[in-house]
Order: C-alpha cells, then structure tokens, then sequence
C-alpha cells in the first residue's frame, strides 16, 4: 500500500481522550497534497499514528452541523 501523506493545517478541537493519550480530533487536513477537509478521527499524541475516521468538505460539515443541531434540540 502507498505512503499516505497528510498535513493538519488547522487543530480545531479535541472531542474525547483514552486513556493512552489517543485524542478523538477534529482537524482541517490535507491529504495526499489535495484540498483540506474537516476530518474526525482519533491520534496517537504527537500525531505519529492515526486509526480510521471521516472526512468531510465544507458542504458535508455544514450539513452534519444542521442535523446535530435539529437532534440535540429534542
């Protein structure tokens, strides 16, 4: 499998934190050189490891933000 490269432009926010130091992000990220997106996922803690997540473009976080709002308002 290809290197993956990536580059965290911007740390927005830390959403949760185990017990090993692992972080649940939320990042702006550029991956492989392409446009950034909003990406959730966890990290080890100087972000040499990664495990899965989701990105998401400017479009797809504005939506995910309205629904979260509609269901959190219940």
């Amino acid at each position: 499998m290809a290197d993956i490269k990536y580059e965290i432009l911007e740390e927005l926010g830390v959403l949760s934190e185990s017990g090993k130091g692992w972080k649940k992000e939320l990042n702006l990220v550029s991956w492989n050189g392409g446009a950034a997106k909003y990406d959730i996922r966890d990290w080890a803690p100087e972000h040499e490891k990664m495990g899965k997540g989701i990105t998401l473009k400017r479009e797809e976080a504005l939506e995910l933000y309205k629904i979260l709002g509609r269901i959190l308002q219940e």
